[in-house]
C-alpha cells in the first residue's frame, strides 16, 4: 500500500497506528492506491431469503420454481414458524403445513443462499430471474437480507459506534445498540481487543434495520481464521421483512441496479457526519470514510454470488467432537479385549431414508440434481 501510494513504509505505518491528521493530498493518494490494489473493495450479495408461496403444491415449488429434483430432497417430520414438515437439500429448506393459509415456505440462510447459487449457476439463472418466477407465483417475500461485504477494512465499526454515542449519526431510526461479541478468542483472557464489535441501527423488531459487524472476528472465533487472512473484514447488513422486503425485491428485479437499491435504502435512513462547531447538526459534513463507503472514489457495486457446494462440515464437526472420542475408546477396548462390539453395532445399524438421500446428494453433481427447464 505504501509503495502504491508513493509513501515511505515508516510514514504509512504511523498513519495506521497513530491518530494523525492526514493531508487531503495524501488522503487522495491513499484512496487511489486502494482502488488500484482492490478494484472491488466491496461486494453485495444476498445473505438471507425467506419466501412464502400461496399453494399447497410443494412438488410444484420444488421442481418448477426452485427447479430441483424432488427425489433428492430429504423429508423431515418437523419444521419452523408453525410449519410441520421440511424438505431439505443441504441448507436449502422448503417447509410445508396442512393449513392452506400457511402455503409453502422457502428458507435460505447464509449457507443456504450460497448453495442455492450453485444450483442457479447450473440452471443458467440469476437471482433476478428466480425472483421474477416467484412473483409470477404471487409469492410473498417475508425476509430478505442484503449484505455489503467490506473486503479491505473500509468501515471502522468501533468508530461508527463512537459516532452514534456522540450524536454524529443522523438517522430516521430512533435507537441503536452496540456491543462486543465473539467469545474467547484462542483461549486468551477476554477483553475488548479480542472481540468483534457489532452495531445495530434501528429496532430489531421492526421490518427494517441495519446490522454492522466485524466479520473477520466472527471467522476467527468460528473457524480459527487469523484476522489478517480473513476474506471479509466487515459486513453491513440491510435486514428487510414483509412489505419492506417485497419493495426491495421489486426494485431489484425492475432495475437490476443493486447499488441503487441497497444504498438508496442506506442513504434514506442513516448517514455519519463529522461535528463542526458553529454549524447545526444537519449541516455537519459527511465523514470521509462513510462518504467512500456510500459511493465516492469507488466503482459501482454489482450483485455478486459466492456459490458453494453442500458439505458435511457441520456433521463432521459434530462427529469429531461428540462421537469420535467415545468411538475410539470403544474400538481400543475391542482391540485389547478381543471383542467386536463397534463392528457388530455398525453391521446391524439400518440407515433411514434420510441417510440414504444424503448419500445420494453427496454422490450426485449439481447438474444431476437440477431441472434445466421449466415444466
Amino acid at each position: 500500500m505504501a509503495v502504491e501510494a508513493g509513501l515511505t513504509t515508516e510514514y504509512y505505518r504511523r498513519l495506521e497506528r497513530e491518530n494523525l491528521s492526514v493531508p487531503q493530498k495524501v488522503r487522495k493518494r491513499l484512496k487511489d492506491a486502494l482502488i488500484r490494489l482492490h478494484p472491488e473493495p466491496l461486494t453485495l450479495l444476498f445473505d438471507y431469503v425467506r419466501i412464502r408461496f400461496p399453494t399447497m403444491d410443494v412438488k410444484h415449488i420444488i421442481e418448477d420454481v426452485l427447479r430441483l429434483k424432488m427425489k433428492y430432497l430429504v423429508q423431515e417430520p418437523r419444521g419452523m414458524y408453525g410449519y410441520t414438515s421440511t424438505y431439505r437439500i443441504g441448507d436449502v429448506m422448503v417447509l410445508t403445513s396442512p393449513l392452506e393459509e400457511m402455503g409453502v415456505l422457502l428458507e435460505l440462510r447464509g449457507k443456504g443462499c450460497r448453495q442455492f447459487e450453485a444450483y442457479l449457476d447450473g440452471q443458467k439463472r440469476t437471482w433476478y430471474e428466480f425472483f421474477r418466477k416467484c412473483m409470477k407465483e404471487k409469492a410473498v417475500f417475508k425476509r430478505v437480507d442484503l449484505a455489503v461485504n467490506d473486503l479491505v477494512g473500509m468501515l471502522d465499526i468501533p468508530l461508527l459506534i463512537s459516532k452514534c454515542r456522540k450524536e454524529e449519526c443522523v438517522s430516521v431510526f430512533r435507537s441503536f445498540r452496540a456491543f462486543r461479541s465473539g467469545g474467547l478468542v484462542s483461549r486468551q483472557e477476554q477483553d475488548s481487543a479480542h472481540m468483534g464489535a457489532t452495531l445495530y441501527i434501528g429496532s430489531m423488531q421492526s421490518d427494517l434495520y441495519f446490522c454492522l459487524y466485524e466479520k473477520a472476528y466472527e471467522q476467527l472465533v468460528k473457524n480459527g481464521t487469523p484476522l489478517e487472512q480473513a476474506d471479509i473484514q466487515n459486513r453491513f447488513e440491510i435486514r428487510l421483512k414483509n412489505e419492506r422486503a417485497d419493495n426491495a425485491v421489486y426494485d431489484l428485479v425492475s432495475n437490476e441496479n443493486p447499488e441503487q437499491t441497497a444504498f438508496g435504502i442506506i442513504n434514506r435512513y442513516v448517514r455519519f457526519v463529522d461535528k463542526e462547531s458553529g454549524k447545526s447538526r444537519e449541516e455537519w459534513p459527511l465523514n470521509p470514510m462513510w462518504e467512500t463507503f456510500i459511493g465516492k472514489h469507488r466503482n459501482t457495486l454489482k450483485l455478486t454470488t459466492a456459490p458453494e457446494p453442500y458439505t458435511l462440515e457441520r456433521t463432521l464437526n459434530w462427529f469429531s467432537h461428540q462421537v469420535a472420542p467415545t468411538a475410539k475408546m470403544l474400538m481400543l477396548i475391542d482391540e485389547k479385549c478381543g471383542t467386536s462390539h463397534v463392528k457388530d453395532i455398525l453391521d446391524n445399524t439400518e440407515l433411514r431414508d434420510k441417510h440414504r438421500k444424503i448419500i445420494q446428494q453427496k454422490m450426485r453433481t449439481v447438474n444431476e440434481m437440477i431441472q434445466m427447464e421449466d415444466n
